[in-house]
């Protein structure tokens, strides 16, 4: 899937709406995740709280009537390289009591991936922590047997 800078400026434009409902200079009050949903047909990218109240809604051109059999992985990609580095003060700055995520669903609500988590000065990039751990285990297993 190709990455548009106008899909990156939707993108943006999104989570500053979000931040917009929960303001910095307010005390955080509310406790909620932030949930990004994403449906292939339409492009749709809305944004839910944890009770399922739309915060947002905006359609992301490049991504109607997408067929790749990547999407969600290239969308998860996507999604994590915008809040990470350019939506990142934005996202701080959130008056949302932590810990809380941004997690990213489908169209049918099922979850897809955790895109970003932040918990107090700690912030947590989804993602796996330790990238073929069991293939690592597996060999030093084997290694250790044959010794």
């Amino acid at each position: 899937m190709e990455t548009t800078e106008q899909a990156i400026q939707q993108i943006e434009r999104a989570i500053r709406k979000v931040a917009a409902k929960f303001p910095a200079n307010q005390e955080a009050t509310v406790m909620t995740d932030i949930h990004l949903r994403v449906t292939q047909e339409s492009g749709e990218l809305v944004a839910f709280d944890d009770d399922d109240n739309e915060i947002t809604r905006v359609v992301i051109e490049p991504w109607i009537d997408n067929k790749d059999e990547n999407f969600y992985k290239d969308v998860t990609t996507l999604l994590r390289n915008v809040l990470h580095t350019s939506m990142h003060d934005t996202v701080e700055k959130m008056s949302i009591l932590r810990p809380f995520s941004f997690v990213l669903e489908d169209d049918d609500r099922e979850h897809i991936a955790e895109l970003y988590m932040a918990d107090g000065d700690t912030v947590i990039m989804g993602g796996e922590l330790l990238p073929d751990l069991d293939k690592d285990l597996d060999s030093f297993f084997e290694n250790l047997i044959k010794e």
